[in-house]
């Protein structure tokens, strides 16, 4: 026991006092007995020995009465167990990703948790909140009750190693309290081993009851009518899904088809028919599982005609003239020497046809056309020395072209899954007629599209994420190769020459930092915004003399139907979906927490935190005595003659 004022206890030589004043009472007298109270002799032996014990039990009432009341002003107390982190900061770290929708016993797994945080924590609690989109530091509960009330669901996954690197950022050379609120959904950590060693660590898992989920995975335009656009809706399912799953779709607010998803393996594909016009809404399934996942925001413009430019001799370009035809682009064909390099800028894709010579001037035209959102499609020359077609190369990647072979070669393998080929094949077709090359270069560094026998490349393909750079390995006129008579030519060509910003489904994942090219001409100082009903942000935005790149970067925080304007007019409109990985809650990853303490709500952490930190001071204890022992004389002078 120790004592927060053991200056006090000097006091106790008060005690003295009524043993002072007991010993002066108990003095002995001489006693003389008269004739006439004799007979009370035996009566006065009683009583003076029931006084005797009167006082005795006086005097120890007193002492105990005044040395409770001493030692009561001294403030004693037991030293609490754990005395190292009495100072430690509390933090909140609160998973507020889309698996937190999830429902367990008490409902939503986020909304409970807010709610235990609010009936639990203490007005006067001094903590700090981090979520995964908002950030709390240094408040109480009162100060930020109507904020994490009305906390919404991120996009952003639970990463704790972010998460710690804040706070260690923010409270450095500080000892914390950390309490980990997590379902532990996709949760990985790299600093969760080391966390514990100078931290005190608590970690809460709310558990969802049904952990069975259906999402919409993706959403393609698997074939293009004369007067319908043909969507393939991929849909994925997490865990046992017995019922049906009805899926609608909606153009602006407006149903426009619906149907029912049954699911006999993890995945299901639904194919249905939208009319070929302008469209702006989102396909919708219903489960009782997560919501977020449960719409695809999608936009469709209506088709524009391309401009394909192929550069190269007339005779040579004569079969890509029959296949980009006047109904769908504008085709242009032009000899090197007689090229207008001003027109390159104005093109969607430009097919270089086995060009003799590759002039320096039109790599770095080129190479800027391709930065801009531009397909480039190159065929070699049997000509050109592998030093200039890498030199050439080198605009638009890594990949090189190896010494030339007169090696006959069959093309057997496609790529079925490249976004070249996604809306060309039902299935995949493993008999089909093989096309062939009888010379050609070796060419590596590339995402393979078509391969020839011996796994080599014969079409391969390089990104930066706006334009795609396809390279052949083979020239492919009639004397090299058949692949001209081969039905696979006119899908290859037709798709390489489509831009995705102006063709297809303009559907975004937000976090990705996608980027969108948009023909327009800004004028200073003017910027370009994203907006829908309610919602509104501006992206980063790259002027490139006719075109503007813009960069989304994480925004925005909403999933939905956009439209992108410059002042008042709409220059396009497009979608955001939130990206699906939170959609399997079977993925726990509760071993990264393994090293923690685990306990069941924040009332069992607030209870351990001031069990083990708190001294238990016992004052209160010796003021009750002392009332006691005060109640004792009281009653010892009343019922003890």
């Amino acid at each position: 026991m120790q004592f927060k004022h053991p200056e006090i206890l000097y006091f106790l030589f008060l005690l003295v006092i009524p043993i002072l004043v007991h010993l002066f009472q108990l003095r002995r007298f001489k006693k003389e007995y008269f004739t006439n109270v004799k007979l009370l002799k035996e009566l006065q032996t009683q009583t003076r020995k029931s006084s005797k014990i009167k006082k005795w039990l006086l005097l120890a009432t007193r002492l105990l009465v005044l040395a409770c009341l001493i030692f009561a002003f001294a403030q004693p107390f037991f030293k609490a167990k754990d005395t190292t982190n009495k100072g430690n900061e509390l933090i909140i770290l609160l998973d507020n990703s889309f698996s937190m929708q999830a429902k367990g016993a008490k409902g939503e797994l986020l909304k409970r948790s807010i709610q235990e945080l609010l009936e639990e924590l203490p007005e006067n609690q001094q903590f700090s909140l981090l979520t995964n989109s908002e950030v709390f530091w240094d408040t109480d509960i009162k100060s930020i009750q109507k904020e994490i009330q009305n906390l919404s669901y991120s996009a952003m996954p639970f990463q704790l190693d972010y998460l710690i690197n804040q706070v260690e950022t923010k409270k450095k050379n500080t000892k914390k309290d950390y309490v980990i609120i997590t379902d532990a959904i996709q949760s990985n950590s790299k600093k969760a081993e080391t966390l514990a060693e100078n931290n005190v660590v608590y970690f809460i898992q709310p558990k969802a009851i049904n952990k069975n989920n259906v999402s919409i995975d993706n959403v393609i335009i698997s074939q293009v009518l004369d007067q319908f656009y043909e969507l393939k809706i991929t849909l994925k399912a997490f865990g046992t899904i017995k019922n049906e799953i009805p899926l609608s779709v909606f153009n602006e607010e407006k149903a426009i088809a619906k149907t029912i998803a049954k699911f006999e393996n993890a995945t299901a594909e639904i194919t249905i028919t939208i009319p070929k016009q302008d469209f702006h809404g989102k396909i919708s399934i219903e489960d009782n599982s997560l919501s977020y996942d449960n719409d695809f925001y999608m936009s469709i413009s209506k088709p524009k005609k391309g401009n394909v430019l192929v550069i190269g001799s007339s005779d040579k370009n004569n079969f890509l003239s029959r296949i980009y035809t006047s109904d769908e682009f504008n085709f242009t064909s032009s000899d090197l020497s007689t090229l207008d390099y001003n027109k390159i800028e104005s093109q969607e894709a430009i097919v270089l046809n086995e060009l003799e010579d590759l002039p320096i001037a039109l790599g770095t035209t080129l190479k800027s056309f391709y930065e801009k959102g531009g397909n480039v499609i190159f065929i070699p020359n049997a000509k050109n020395p592998t030093t200039t077609l890498n030199t050439f190369a080198k605009n638009f990647g890594g990949f090189q072209y190896s010494n030339w072979t007169a090696t006959e070669k069959q093309i057997t393998k496609i790529n079925f899954s490249h976004p070249l080929y996604q809306t060309v094949f039902e299935k995949k077709v493993t008999n089909f007629q093989y096309p062939k090359t009888k010379e050609g270069f070796g060419l590596t560094g590339l995402t393979n599209i078509l391969q020839f026998e011996d796994n080599t490349i014969f079409v391969g393909s390089t990104t930066n994420r706006l334009g795609t750079f396809y390279a052949y390995s083979a020239p492919i006129n009639k004397q090299n190769s058949n692949f001209q008579n081969a039905p696979l030519i006119v899908p290859t060509f037709y798709n390489m020459g489509q831009n995705k910003g102006k063709t297809g489904i303009n559907a975004y994942t937000i976090g990705e930092n996608e980027n969108l090219i948009l023909e327009t001409i800004l004028a200073k100082e003017e910027v370009i915004s994203v907006a829908k009903e309610g919602y509104s942000f501006i992206p980063m935005q790259q002027i490139l003399n006719a075109k503007c790149k813009l960069s989304f970067g994480d925004y925005p925080e909403q999933a939905g139907n956009f439209d992108v304007n410059k002042g008042t007019e709409i220059l396009k409109k497009i979608s955001f979906n939130y990206p699906r990985t939170e959609s399997n809650l079977q993925q726990e990853s509760a071993t990264t927490f393994e090293k923690f303490t685990k306990v069941n709500n924040i009332a069992t952490v607030l209870n351990d935190i001031a069990s083990e930190r708190t001294s238990n001071e016992i004052w209160k204890g010796f003021i009750i005595a002392t009332l006691l022992f005060l109640l004792i004389e009281l009653l010892i002078q009343k019922f003890i003659k």
